[in-house]
Protein backbone atom coordinates (compact mmCIF):
# COMPACT_ATOMS: atom_id res chain seq x y z
CA UNK A 1 0.00 0.00 0.00
CA UNK A 2 2.55 2.64 0.64
CA UNK A 3 4.01 1.90 -2.46
CA UNK A 4 1.06 2.41 -4.35
CA UNK A 5 0.09 5.71 -2.03
CA UNK A 6 3.85 6.63 -3.32
CA UNK A 7 2.70 6.53 -6.88
CA UNK A 8 -0.19 8.46 -6.13
CA UNK A 9 2.19 11.44 -4.43
CA UNK A 10 4.52 10.77 -7.50
CA UNK A 11 1.33 11.62 -10.13
CA UNK A 12 0.40 14.60 -8.22
CA UNK A 13 4.17 16.11 -8.49
CA UNK A 14 3.53 15.43 -12.16
CA UNK A 15 0.51 17.09 -13.08
CA UNK A 16 1.45 19.68 -10.20
CA UNK A 17 -1.37 19.91 -7.95
CA UNK A 18 0.20 20.71 -4.69
CA UNK A 19 -2.79 18.91 -2.89
CA UNK A 20 -6.72 17.19 -4.42
CA UNK A 21 -9.65 15.32 -2.75
CA UNK A 22 -9.27 11.68 -2.71
CA UNK A 23 -12.18 9.37 -3.37
CA UNK A 24 -11.45 5.46 -2.38
CA UNK A 25 -13.27 2.51 -3.37
CA UNK A 26 -12.28 -1.02 -1.62
CA UNK A 27 -8.71 -1.59 -2.58
CA UNK A 28 -8.85 2.24 -3.57
CA UNK A 29 -9.85 3.00 0.03
CA UNK A 30 -7.35 1.33 1.35
CA UNK A 31 -4.51 3.12 -0.79
CA UNK A 32 -6.43 6.37 -0.03
CA UNK A 33 -6.17 5.53 3.74
CA UNK A 34 -2.55 5.18 3.42
CA UNK A 35 -1.77 7.96 1.56
CA UNK A 36 -4.25 10.03 4.07
CA UNK A 37 -1.66 9.21 6.81
CA UNK A 38 1.34 9.28 5.38
CA UNK A 39 1.18 12.90 3.44
CA UNK A 40 -1.98 14.31 5.41
CA UNK A 41 -1.38 17.79 3.67
CA UNK A 42 -2.02 16.24 -0.05
CA UNK A 43 -5.81 15.68 0.83
CA UNK A 44 -8.63 18.47 1.16
CA UNK A 45 -11.27 16.21 1.81
CA UNK A 46 -10.82 12.54 1.59
CA UNK A 47 -13.85 9.69 1.26
CA UNK A 48 -12.98 6.29 2.25
CA UNK A 49 -16.15 3.53 0.41
CA UNK A 50 -16.48 0.06 1.08
CA UNK A 51 -13.52 0.09 2.60
CA UNK A 52 -11.53 -1.49 6.04
CA UNK A 53 -8.67 0.05 8.09
CA UNK A 54 -7.47 -3.90 8.94
CA UNK A 55 -5.79 -4.16 11.96
CA UNK A 56 -8.03 -4.02 15.36
CA UNK A 57 -9.51 -1.76 13.00
CA UNK A 58 -11.07 -5.02 11.16
CA UNK A 59 -10.12 -6.39 7.94
CA UNK A 60 -11.80 -6.84 4.98
CA UNK A 61 -12.73 -10.35 3.68
CA UNK A 62 -9.63 -12.41 2.16
CA UNK A 63 -10.38 -12.43 -1.05
CA UNK A 64 -7.37 -14.08 -1.79
CA UNK A 65 -8.89 -16.90 -0.13
CA UNK A 66 -11.38 -17.30 -3.09
CA UNK A 67 -8.64 -17.82 -5.79
CA UNK A 68 -8.82 -21.51 -4.57
CA UNK A 69 -12.46 -22.33 -5.27
CA UNK A 70 -13.69 -23.67 -8.56
CA UNK A 71 -15.10 -21.50 -10.80
CA UNK A 72 -18.91 -22.19 -9.50
CA UNK A 73 -17.72 -21.85 -6.05
CA UNK A 74 -16.16 -18.40 -6.04
CA UNK A 75 -19.15 -16.98 -8.32
CA UNK A 76 -21.37 -18.62 -5.15
CA UNK A 77 -19.39 -16.73 -2.83
CA UNK A 78 -18.44 -13.31 -4.27
CA UNK A 79 -22.38 -13.20 -5.04
CA UNK A 80 -23.37 -13.22 -1.14
CA UNK A 81 -20.18 -11.41 -0.17
CA UNK A 82 -20.97 -8.23 -2.32
CA UNK A 83 -24.47 -8.32 -1.13
CA UNK A 84 -25.68 -10.78 1.47
CA UNK A 85 -29.25 -10.48 0.34
CA UNK A 86 -28.33 -12.05 -2.68
CA UNK A 87 -30.34 -15.37 -3.32
CA UNK A 88 -32.32 -15.93 -6.12
CA UNK A 89 -35.64 -14.76 -4.77
CA UNK A 90 -34.23 -11.50 -4.18
CA UNK A 91 -32.29 -10.95 -8.15
CA UNK A 92 -35.59 -12.26 -9.22
CA UNK A 93 -37.34 -9.43 -7.74
CA UNK A 94 -34.87 -6.92 -8.25
CA UNK A 95 -33.28 -6.36 -11.98
CA UNK A 96 -30.85 -3.86 -11.25
CA UNK A 97 -29.07 -6.20 -8.68
CA UNK A 98 -29.58 -9.12 -11.19
CA UNK A 99 -27.68 -6.94 -13.62
CA UNK A 100 -25.00 -6.37 -11.17
CA UNK A 101 -24.43 -9.87 -10.34
CA UNK A 102 -24.25 -11.22 -14.10
CA UNK A 103 -22.00 -8.39 -14.53
CA UNK A 104 -19.98 -9.55 -11.17
CA UNK A 105 -19.55 -12.94 -12.19
CA UNK A 106 -19.51 -12.90 -15.60
CA UNK A 107 -15.87 -14.24 -15.29
CA UNK A 108 -12.56 -12.22 -15.97
CA UNK A 109 -10.19 -11.73 -18.50
CA UNK A 110 -7.20 -14.44 -18.54
CA UNK A 111 -4.66 -12.14 -19.25
CA UNK A 112 -5.84 -10.16 -15.64
CA UNK A 113 -5.48 -13.09 -13.65
CA UNK A 114 -1.98 -12.37 -12.19
CA UNK A 115 -2.51 -8.50 -11.57
CA UNK A 116 -5.60 -9.35 -9.64
CA UNK A 117 -3.70 -11.96 -7.49
CA UNK A 118 -1.09 -9.51 -7.05
CA UNK A 119 -4.04 -6.86 -5.39
CA UNK A 120 -6.01 -9.33 -3.43
CA UNK A 121 -2.29 -10.46 -1.75
CA UNK A 122 -1.57 -6.77 -1.30
CA UNK A 123 -4.70 -6.33 0.27
CA UNK A 124 -4.07 -9.01 3.18
CA UNK A 125 -1.54 -7.22 4.77
CA UNK A 126 -3.26 -3.79 4.95
CA UNK A 127 -3.46 -2.08 8.60
CA UNK A 128 -3.18 1.41 9.10
CA UNK A 129 -5.56 1.55 12.40
CA UNK A 130 -2.85 2.86 14.76
CA UNK A 131 -2.29 5.56 12.42
CA UNK A 132 -5.73 6.55 10.92
CA UNK A 133 -5.71 9.49 13.83
CA UNK A 134 -3.22 11.12 11.20
CA UNK A 135 -5.81 12.04 9.10
CA UNK A 136 -6.73 15.77 9.44
CA UNK A 137 -9.06 16.79 6.90
CA UNK A 138 -12.59 16.48 6.59
CA UNK A 139 -13.75 13.00 5.79
CA UNK A 140 -16.85 10.66 4.82
CA UNK A 141 -16.63 7.09 5.89
CA UNK A 142 -19.56 5.29 3.43
CA UNK A 143 -20.37 1.50 3.62
CA UNK A 144 -23.27 -0.79 2.03
CA UNK A 145 -25.54 -1.96 5.31
CA UNK A 146 -25.29 -5.64 3.34
CA UNK A 147 -21.65 -5.81 2.52
CA UNK A 148 -19.79 -8.80 3.33
CA UNK A 149 -16.58 -7.99 1.88
CA UNK A 150 -16.12 -4.53 4.17
CA UNK A 151 -18.56 -5.09 7.02
CA UNK A 152 -20.42 -1.74 8.38
CA UNK A 153 -18.46 -2.52 11.61
CA UNK A 154 -15.44 -1.79 9.75
CA UNK A 155 -16.10 1.51 8.49
CA UNK A 156 -17.32 2.58 11.95
CA UNK A 157 -14.56 1.80 13.34
CA UNK A 158 -12.74 4.22 10.66
CA UNK A 159 -14.70 6.65 11.71
CA UNK A 160 -14.12 6.31 15.12
CA UNK A 161 -10.08 7.13 14.60
CA UNK A 162 -10.58 9.98 12.48
CA UNK A 163 -11.69 13.23 13.95
CA UNK A 164 -14.75 14.30 12.75
CA UNK A 165 -15.53 11.80 10.25
CA UNK A 166 -19.03 11.66 8.90
CA UNK A 167 -20.39 8.42 9.00
CA UNK A 168 -23.11 6.86 6.33
CA UNK A 169 -24.39 3.76 5.79
CA UNK A 170 -26.60 2.80 2.38
CA UNK A 171 -28.98 0.47 1.24
CA UNK A 172 -27.02 -1.60 -0.59
CA UNK A 173 -23.76 -3.97 -0.46
CA UNK A 174 -20.11 -3.83 -1.85
CA UNK A 175 -21.50 -2.01 -5.32
CA UNK A 176 -23.83 0.08 -3.20
CA UNK A 177 -22.89 3.31 -5.28
CA UNK A 178 -24.91 1.61 -7.92
CA UNK A 179 -27.85 0.12 -5.56
CA UNK A 180 -28.66 3.17 -3.82
CA UNK A 181 -29.77 6.61 -5.61
CA UNK A 182 -28.98 9.12 -2.74
CA UNK A 183 -24.72 7.67 -2.78
CA UNK A 184 -23.24 8.90 -5.69
CA UNK A 185 -25.01 12.83 -4.85
CA UNK A 186 -24.54 12.75 -1.26
CA UNK A 187 -20.54 11.63 -2.28
CA UNK A 188 -20.12 14.50 -5.10
CA UNK A 189 -22.15 16.88 -2.98
CA UNK A 190 -19.28 15.70 0.08
CA UNK A 191 -16.45 16.49 -2.34
CA UNK A 192 -18.07 19.93 -4.06
CA UNK A 193 -17.81 21.22 -0.51
CA UNK A 194 -15.48 23.83 0.86
CA UNK A 195 -11.91 22.47 1.51
CA UNK A 196 -12.19 23.36 5.35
Amino acid sequence: MADLAADAVGLLELVGWSACRVVGVSFGGMVAQELAVSDPGRIERLALVCTSAGGRGGASYPLHRLLDLSPPQRAAMRLTLTDSRWDDGWLADHPGDRALAERLIAGQDPASAAGVRAQLLARADHDVWERLDAVTCPTLVAYGRYDGIAPAKNSTAIASRIAGADLRGYEGGHLFLAQDPAAMSELVTFLRSPAG
